[in-house]
C-alpha cells in the first residue's frame, strides 16, 4: 500500500496557471479524480496527497472538495498576509477543511530569489507550525540559500523539499551534480527538514531512461534516510516523460535494496506522519 505524497488536480478553464506555456501543452488540460483514479488502478497507490499548483486560494478550496483517493491537501495561503492566522483558519472552516495538511508557496518563480528569507515569510510559516500544518518548499539552486534561512529561522516547523531540491539530472555533469549533493546535505543537516523521491523523471527529461534517475531517488534516501523520505509520483506533470504505472515501478526498483521496514516508511509512514497525522499545534 503506497500513499503518493505529491501530484495535482487541475482545470485551467477555471484559472489561469502562468506557468502552463506551450513547454508542458500535452498536460494543459483538465486533470480530475476520475483521470486520478485510471492513473493509479493496480499500482498500489491507496492514498494521495494533492498539491497546490497555482497562487489562487480558490485553487485550494476546489482541491479540498476532491473525493478519495485524495487523503490531504497542500493548498495555498498568502503568508505574507498581516491576518494569515486568520486565513489558515479560514481555510480550516471550508467544506473538506480538516484536510488540509499543508501550504506551499512556489518560491522558484518569485523574481526575488530571497522571497523565503523575508521576515514576514518566516511570520507566516510560524503560524502554519502554530496551525500544526506543515510548509513545502519548492525551490531550485537559486532559492537555496534563502530556504536554508527559513528553516533556521523557523525550527518549530515542519518542512518538505519538493522533488528533492530539483537536481539537473538532464544535464548530469559532474559538477551539477556535486552541486546539489551539496545542497542535499544542507538540508539533510536540519532534522525538520524531510525530502519527496518525486518529479525526478521530470527533471531528468523526455530521455530519463539515459538519465542516472536511480541513482538520484537512491542518494536521496541515503542522505535523507528513509524515515525522512517520502514518495510522490508529480503526477500529471511526471507525463511529459513516463506513465503514472512506470514511475512507481522505477521508484521502487531504484529502492529495492530497503528493508521492508524502510521501504514502508518511503512508500506510506513518513508521508502518514508528516501529513496525515496532526502535528501538535502550539498553545
Amino acid at each position: 500500500m503506497i500513499i503518493d505524497a505529491h501530484h495535482h488536480l487541475w482545470d485551467p478553464a477555471d484559472r489561469s496557471y502562468p506557468w502552463m506555456d506551450d513547454s508542458v501543452a500535452p498536460i494543459r488540460r483538465r486533470f480530475d479524480v476520475d483521470d486520478l483514479r485510471a492513473a493509479t488502478r493496480d499500482t498500489g497507490v491507496t492514498r494521495t496527497i494533492v498539491v497546490q499548483a497555482v497562487h489562487d486560494p480558490g485553487e485550494t478550496a476546489w482541491l479540498l472538495e476532491q473525493p478519495g483517493p485524495v487523503a490531504g491537501v497542500v493548498g495555498w495561503v498568502d503568508l505574507t498576509a498581516p491576518d494569515v492566522a486568520d486565513r489558515i483558519a479560514a481555510v480550516r472552516a471550508l467544506p473538506g477543511g480538516q484536510r488540509l495538511a499543508g501550504i506551499r508557496h512556489q518560491a522558484q518563480d518569485e523574481p526575488d530569489p530571497g522571497w523565503l528569507a523575508r521576515p514576514d515569510v518566516a511570520r507566516g510559516v510560524r503560524a502554519l507550525a502554530g496551525a500544526g500544518l506543515v510548509f513545502d518548499v519548492l525551490v531550485r539552486a537559486r532559492e537555496h540559500a534563502a530556504a536554508l534561512t527559513l528553516v533556521d529561522a523557523v525550527p518549530e516547523a515542519s518542512f518538505v523539499l519538493d522533488h528533492a531540491g530539483k537536481p539537473d539530472i538532464a544535464h548530469d555533469d559532474a559538477e551539477s551534480a556535486a552541486a546539489w549533493r551539496g545542497r542535499m546535505t544542507d538540508f539533510a543537516a536540519r532534522p525538520n527538514v524531510t525530502c519527496k523521491v518525486s518529479g525526478l523523471f521530470t527533471e531528468a527529461g523526455p530521455d530519463w531512461r539515459d538519465r542516472p534517475v536511480d541513482r538520484y531517488v537512491r542518494e536521496v534516501v541515503e542522505q535523507f534516510g528513509p524515515e525522512r523520505s517520502l514518495f510522490g509520483s508529480d503526477w500529471p506533470v511526471s507525463t511529459l516523460a513516463t506513465g503514472y504505472a512506470e514511475v512507481v515501478q522505477r521508484t521502487t526498483g531504484a529502492l529495492a535494496d530497503l528493508s521492508t521496514t524502510e521501504h514502508e516508511a518511503v512508500f506510506s509512514g513518513t508521508a502518514e506522519r508528516i501529513y496525515l497525522v496532526p502535528m501538535t499545534t502550539q498553545t
